[in-house]
């Protein structure tokens, strides 16, 4: 019995791939337009309910947080090994890093590179500083620059 399930199932699989199916599932990421889909539950985005422009938020964000990294993921879970790297080297000094994930918001991301003119990512800022990305972060870290621009910031925190 186990064994004609088997066989039937994977005919269908056949029949479903030779019929012009790839076999990948595809995921759409598109509010739908049916009436019946409630208004609490369509995405919504907490920067654009702000009432804030894009460029407003930035510059906030960088005004008001002493070490601001924007990021692909979060510190807690990177989705990059440079923003990996970036959260690991920060995370040495022992400063309070406030991030943005710029995966959430194409619009946010193209904000971001447009107030730093610098087109790649994570994009770190300290003291209202555009910095760079992880690979000038490291250099810092590595000949001491880093250790002097957050010295203030980590002596608070200890």
């Amino acid at each position: 019995m186990a064994r004609s399930l088997a066989n039937l199932l994977c005919k269908r699989i056949t029949t479903f791939q030779a019929a012009g199916s790839t076999g990948m599932l595809r995921f759409s990421t598109t509010t739908p337009s049916d009436p019946d889909t409630h208004e609490d539950f369509k995405p919504t985005s907490k920067i654009e309910s702000s009432g804030l422009s894009l460029k407003d938020i930035v510059e906030q964000d960088v005004k008001e947080n002493p070490v601001m990294l924007y990021m692909k993921g979060v510190p807690e879970l990177p989705r990059c090994g440079f923003s990996a790297l970036a959260v690991r080297v920060l995370n040495e000094y022992n400063v309070p890093v406030s991030a943005r994930n710029i995966l959430e918001d194409l619009e946010l991301k193209n904000a971001v590179k447009s107030f730093s003119h610098w087109p790649t990512f994570p994009q770190i800022f300290i003291n209202g500083e555009f910095i760079g990305g992880s690979d000038i972060i490291l250099n810092m870290h590595q000949t001491g620059e880093l250790k002097e621009k957050l010295k203030a910031f980590s002596e608070k925190e200890q």
